[in-house]
């Protein structure tokens, strides 16, 4: 019989997609077995298979067929690596786990373990393994791609809990009356210039905002200093950009100014301010600058301002990050050009909840190590609360009184 492999190779292409393992192979054991001398090679040449695979499919076909469910026959198949090589599994648990179960002087691990890295390890270690096979396994042995989890907040104070409850009672009171309740914090401070900013918007095809290659913040130009203040009842913030430093005046001074363009009208008959801050920061319980600030503010303003900060380790509470999560969304993916830009972002910023905010630039001058005397420290007319007194604090407009202020006052 005459042989036209061309046919016979277009005759199995089309049909392979058709057939699984086994049915591919009786096809080739019957075809070689109809063409007779000959046919074994010329069956291995159209079909793509080895000489050997088609020598044992027409060994299947004189055997005789049967209908079958299982492809291959039992234990037929290149057996699991994990069996061959019994070592492999504890090798890779070492490389990946190196603090627990391994050498703790292992080359990985202070490098990225990334499953072509492991592959190359692995296979140095002598057992040679693809990067296709490491990421089975590592499935396999339960392990999974995992980001880092902010779960752990370090030692916490024994009084945590209480001062959580005491702040709350003080945040209660003061809303039940009408009074003013701000919350107030520091933003991170913000590179100017056309920088990537994070996220994305939608935009023309192909036409993304080009900002500059490198991230190098421009000494003359400064970064973004935005502090804002969150008034929890009325839910509106008040941001001030500055540019100098983040000090306790600045802080301060924007209280000031979220008092006398918002406060007091809002609020024009209240006489009593509640602030709620971080324990942190400019706005730091240790702070002595803060306090003179503020007894400056309620001097003036003729107002008792009380504060309540939050427990060491516990900023993320802080209810004025409802304000800074609606900025961050807000201007994702929008390069921070300039002071200016900064402020148009966060007045644009709104949400589903009705949050409005206003901002403003402060272009002043707060420098850094200014001395506070003991004198200015003690004509603050500060009078500290039954419950930890140096997180909960009074501050009254005029001179220093020893009287003790009670939790409903």
């Amino acid at each position: 019989m005459e042989l036209d492999e061309a046919a016979m190779s277009e005759v199995f292409d089309g049909i392979r997609p058709l057939l699984d393992e086994w049915q591919r192979r009786a096809l080739a054991g019957l075809t070689a077995r109809a063409l007779g001398r000959g046919g074994v090679a010329a069956v291995a040449s159209a079909a793509g298979m080895s000489r050997k695979t088609v020598s044992t499919a027409v060994a299947e076909v004189d055997a005789g067929l049967e209908p079958s469910a299982r492809v291959r026959a039992r234990g037929a198949g290149r057996k699991r690596l994990v069996d061959t090589d019994k070592d492999l599994l504890a090798a890779l648990d070492s490389l990946v786990e190196p603090e627990n179960r391994g050498d703790p002087m292992c080359a990985l691990r202070w490098t990225c373990k990334s499953t072509r890295t492991l592959a190359e390890e692995l296979t140095t270690m002598g057992h040679p393994v693809s990067s296709w096979t490491v990421a089975r396994l590592l499935h396999y042995m339960d392990y999974s791609l995992q980001a880092n989890a902010k779960e752990r907040e370090g030692a916490q104070h024994p009084d945590r809990d209480g001062q959580f409850r005491y702040l709350n009672s003080q945040v209660s009171a003061h809303l039940q009356r009408h009074l003013p309740v701000i919350s107030v914090d520091t933003k991170k401070k913000e590179t100017i210039g056309n920088l990537k900013n994070g996220g994305r918007e939608w935009q023309p095809k192909g036409e993304p905002v080009r900002v500059d290659v490198h991230d190098f913040p421009d000494p003359e130009v400064g970064k973004a200093i935005p502090y804002g203040v969150y008034d929890l009842g009325a839910n509106e913030g008040f941001v001030v950009v500055g540019d100098d430093h983040d000090t306790a005046e600045f802080a301060t001074a924007t209280i000031g100014r979220w008092w006398d363009k918002v406060g007091a009208p809002s609020y024009a008959k209240a006489r009593r301010l509640l602030i709620t801050a971080d324990a942190g920061g400019s706005n730091g319980y240790k702070v002595r600058a803060w306090k003179i600030g503020l007894a400056a503010l309620a001097a003036r303003a003729g107002l008792t301002i009380t504060v309540c900060h939050f427990p060491p380790g516990t900023s993320k509470w802080n209810k004025e990050h409802r304000l800074w999560s609606a900025v961050s969304t807000n201007w994702r993916g929008r390069p921070l050009t300039s002071h200016e830009v900064v402020v148009e972002l966060i007045a644009a910023t709104t949400t589903r909840t009705g949050l409005k905010v206003h901002a403003e630039r402060d272009a002043g001058y707060y420098p850094t190590g200014v001395a506070v005397t003991k004198d200015q420290v003690a004509a603050v007319p500060l009078t500290g609360h039954p419950f930890h007194p140096e997180w909960n604090y009074t501050i009254g407009p005029g001179p220093r009184n020893p009287t003790v202020v009670t939790t409903r006052e």
